[in-house]
């Protein structure tokens, strides 16, 4: 494995404990089978159910939020879990006789899914897959520890495997955008953040985003923003990167609150994650561009596993005495975007204010020429 040493700046970020907004939560699918694991694309909710006596693939259009069209995605026998979409595709882990194999399906026709297998090898696991465009992600014990394997769906009928991270240790908890793969990786003794360009698939490009001690986990994506959970203060926190430069990480510090914050997700300029703050679990948000941060439910019971899309936040809630899954469309200042860039927006966040001009004047006359004498 190659190593390279991430740069690390920890922004102080701003933050405002503000209530939940004025949205209004909804269950997406109300029975006594508990649900769990959620994912979201678009108005499309899916999750795994413990129907009868196994777990199972269900999805929800939930475009009409007072009557979401519920359907099923697998109901085969033994257990179908840890479910993810990405437009009309959705894949899954399902046991098949000795091991997990990874599934998917088109749901493009919801009442009747067309599903097939994308990797299924005899004694071998292949668990926690993710999906984005026509790249399924999972991680793989073929080799005898876990590592990341990939592959490309565009013919359904014959997936073209390819390998992402087969390295010592354990690599695991893949996340996929486009085609950034991210994981997490104990390859130094503890675990750490490593992502990869697989645009090149016979020759991912892998470089590491967060390297600092004790546990970096649970990674997720979206576009050039890496976030995860870290217990570098002794508790779980969130955090975040900017990949733009691969070589060079820059950290952000989400939220630092004393007690817990895990399970982040990320769709455009919004990070969600469940909050042990308030005695029991809920979800909270923050907003990239305004560096706000928001509290999305404060419902008594305990809220977990959030997953964004857009505006949809999905989880799972006990709020009935079973887990069941629940949605909120956010609205409102909380989840505002930048229209288009200012010009003297130095700090990004879409405001030209006092802010800009202290930056502009602290790197007067600074100059990056070589030749130096270039700059006079």
């Amino acid at each position: 494995m190659i190593i390279w040493i991430a740069a690390i700046c920890l922004t102080v970020t701003q933050s405002s404990d503000t209530l939940a907004g004025d949205w209004v939560e909804f269950p997406v699918y109300s029975v006594m089978d508990d649900q769990q694991a959620p994912d979201v694309y678009g108005n499309v909710v899916v999750w795994e159910q413990f129907a009868d006596t196994d777990f199972d693939i269900y999805g929800a259009d939930i475009t009409d939020s007072l009557n979401p069209f519920v359907f099923v995605i697998d109901d085969d026998a033994d257990d179908q879990q840890a479910a993810s979409i990405y437009e009309d595709t959705v894949v899954w882990q399902s046991y098949v006789e000795t091991d997990w194999d990874v599934w998917a399906a088109d749901i493009s026709e919801q009442s009747a899914p067309q599903y097939y297998p994308v990797s299924e090898y005899v004694d071998i696991n292949e668990i926690a897959p993710a999906v984005h465009g026509n790249i399924v992600i999972w991680q793989d014990d073929f080799l005898g520890d876990w590592d990341i394997l990939g592959a490309d769906i565009t013919d359904p009928n014959n997936p073209a495997e390819f390998l992402i991270a087969t390295y010592d240790y354990n690599q695991s908890s893949p996340a996929l955008y486009r085609n950034t793969v991210v994981w997490q990786d104990d390859f130094l003794d503890d675990w750490d953040i490593f992502a990869a360009d697989v645009w090149q698939r016979n020759k991912p490009i892998e470089f590491p985003v967060s390297l600092v001690q004790h546990d970096q986990e649970k990674a997720a994506v979206y576009g050039n923003t890496i976030v995860w959970q870290d217990n570098f203060f002794g508790d779980w926190d969130i955090y975040a990167a900017d990949i733009a430069e691969p070589d060079n990480p820059v950290e952000l510090a989400i939220t630092t609150d004393v007690s817990w914050q895990i399970n982040p997700d990320i769709d455009g300029n919004i990070i969600v994650w469940q909050d042990y703050r308030n005695g029991n679990w809920d979800v909270y948000g923050y907003n990239l561009t305004t560096r706000r941060e928001f509290q999305i439910t404060d419902d008594p019971d305990d809220q977990e596993n959030p997953a964004i899309s857009g505006k949809v936040v999905v989880w799972q809630d006990n709020r009935n005495e079973y887990w069941n899954i629940y949605a909120v469309i956010l609205s409102g200042p909380e989840v505002a975007q930048c229209k288009s860039w200012i010009p003297g927006d130095i700090d990004g966040d879409c405001k030209d204010n006092f802010v800009d001009f202290t930056l502009m004047v602290g790197s007067w006359l600074d100059c990056n020429l070589e030749p130096e004498h270039a700059c006079w």
